[in-house]
């Protein structure tokens, strides 16, 4: 039976399940699952899929009239690829009643023209545009843009010559949910004619067909920030979007307020929740608490019909460039793949890197240089934080070191004595750290901990190098301590001195 997925044709045997189809999956995630539309419920949709000898790209289309049009006998054998260039792909020709206006128009990656050679409708060609650019195209007057492509957007830059459109055909009903089912589960039956649509991509404001523009730089670094684990957890799901919070609150600069059309993606930068990551799947205008940070080029079936709870797999273009915890070899071979010039601040392939700048992916791509500072191995503690058992404790923590931006931080190391070494990382005031995870019983050595605010030294964080059946880590007792990790490798602070910068990288 033929199965599409993510935009390709798929031949599978009878009886396949989900998780044959798609073996290396996370397990966590959802999929959309799109059984095949009635012929009643297809005659509204305004999507279409255009089966390319390269692959598919679904459309969706401006004026539901055009569906019907594109529909004319004999039409897709007419649309083999007759030029191309950087900027668009142009497929025909064929006779249309296209009124040729004879002036340029403005094309935006993803659109779909009408258009004709000459000035002669009857050498008519749908045009779809690689790259943001102004052409003309012999097109109506409003520009000739008759749809968008919202899935397979990647095929745009695949198309070559010799490619053509087999078949042009109708899809589900954008906003009819009674054909969509969203599922993780491995065990799902697939039935004949299905779409699966297996992850979201997302391209980021600033970042086209490899031109950069870093207007957007900081408000564009904290989604890719959020994306960097490749999951979008849907904290929240409303009528017009679906919502990822985890890493609310952060502040975040409003760079660029925009339309939110569907599949726009923005980040709060106001209220309580500043720092959410919004993907929209119907248009609202324009907010002072939201900035654009980028799209939806793939997987927008996946958002309009994922619930709260659900968890996506989603790529984002381009990927972070932050090479802060990294040694400095891993370093130089990531900015070697890329393509970026770096310089360090000391020699030495096992040397840490704790920051790099530029600080933001689009500058660096915009410089295509970064330095950084580096720090020897010997004066960076390795820890792991337990967030299933103290998650108040360790956001605090991460907000307050900066591990909640890299993987490396730092907190100054305020006092030593016998076994206790303590550290008073820089907490906002009125953050209250409430009781969670107290020991009982004996704390072994190498615990991590945090008072809370039972005790007057709230927020001191310790360690100490052996176990105590009376103290915690930070000298408190018991019902004053927080547990909230482990340290790796206690012995890079016995050359440490009071006052001094320990520098921490969180293992995960």
């Amino acid at each position: 039976m033929e199965i599409h997925l993510d935009g390709e044709r798929r031949e599978v045997p009878a009886g396949s399940r989900l998780g044959d189809l798609l073996p290396e999956r996370d397990v966590r995630c959802s999929v959309a699952v799109i059984r095949p539309a009635l012929e009643e419920d297809a005659a509204e949709s305004q999507e279409v899929r255009f089966l390319t000898s390269a692959g598919d790209m679904v459309v969706e289309m401006a004026d539901p009239g055009m569906v019907s049009r594109l529909f004319l006998p004999g039409l897709a054998e007419q649309l083999r690829l007759h030029w191309q260039d950087r900027y668009a792909a142009a497929f025909g020709p064929f006779a249309s009643g296209v009124r040729p206006a004879r002036q340029p128009g403005r094309y935006e990656r993803g659109d779909v023209i009408l258009g004709c050679g000459g000035y002669d409708p009857s050498q008519s060609y749908l045009i779809f545009a690689r790259m943001r650019h102004t052409a003309d195209y012999g097109a109506p007057a409003d520009g000739g843009v008759i749809g968008r492509v919202v899935t397979g957007r990647g095929l745009l830059d695949r198309i070559g010559d010799g490619d053509r459109v087999i078949e042009v055909e109708r899809i589900f009903q954008r906003a009819d949910r009674s054909h969509a089912i969203v599922t993780y589960d491995a065990e799902f039956p697939l039935e004949d004619g299905m779409q699966i649509i297996s992850y979201v991509e997302a391209e980021v404001l600033g970042f086209e067909a490899g031109e950069v523009d870093t207007e957007t730089a900081r408000s564009v670094e904290h989604f890719l920030l959020s994306v960097q684990s490749g999951r979008f957890p849907v904290d929240r799901s409303g009528s017009t979007y679906i919502a990822d919070t985890h890493l609310v609150p952060t502040k975040v600069p409003m760079e660029f307020s925009g339309p939110r059309l569907e599949g726009t993606i923005t980040v709060r930068t106001a209220g309580k929740s500043s720092g959410a990551v919004y993907i929209y799947t119907q248009g609202v205008s324009a907010s002072p608490a939201h900035t654009v940070v980028g799209k939806v080029v793939h997987g927008i079936e996946l958002v309009r019909f994922a619930g709260e709870g659900d968890i996506l797999a989603i790529r984002a273009e381009p990927e972070q460039f932050d090479l802060v915890g990294l040694s400095l070899a891993e370093a130089e071979a990531v900015a070697a793949r890329r393509g970026i010039a770096l310089t360090a601040d000391t020699a030495g392939e096992d040397r840490v890197v704790i920051g790099q700048m530029p600080g933001t992916t689009l500058e660096v791509l915009a410089a295509k240089a970064v330095e950084v500072a580096t720090e020897s191995p010997d004066h960076v503690i390795s820890i792991t934080l337990d967030e299933a058992a103290a998650p108040r404790s360790v956001a605090i923590l991460r907000e307050a070191t900066g591990l909640k931006h890299h993987a490396v931080g730092k907190m100054p190391l305020v006092f030593m004595f016998e076994d206790v070494f303590l550290f008073k990382p820089k907490i906002a005031k009125n953050v209250g750290i409430i009781p969670e995870n107290v020991p009982t019983g004996e704390t072994p050595a190498f615990t991590l901990a945090m008072t809370n605010d039972s005790r007057r030294g709230t927020g001191m964080v310790g360690v100490r190098t052996k176990p105590n059946a009376e103290f915690g880590p930070t000298s408190e007792p018991f019902t004053g301590t927080n547990i909230i990790g482990k340290v790796l490798n206690m012995g890079n602070l016995a050359g440490m001195r009071e006052g001094a910068t320990v520098y921490v990288k969180e293992v995960k």
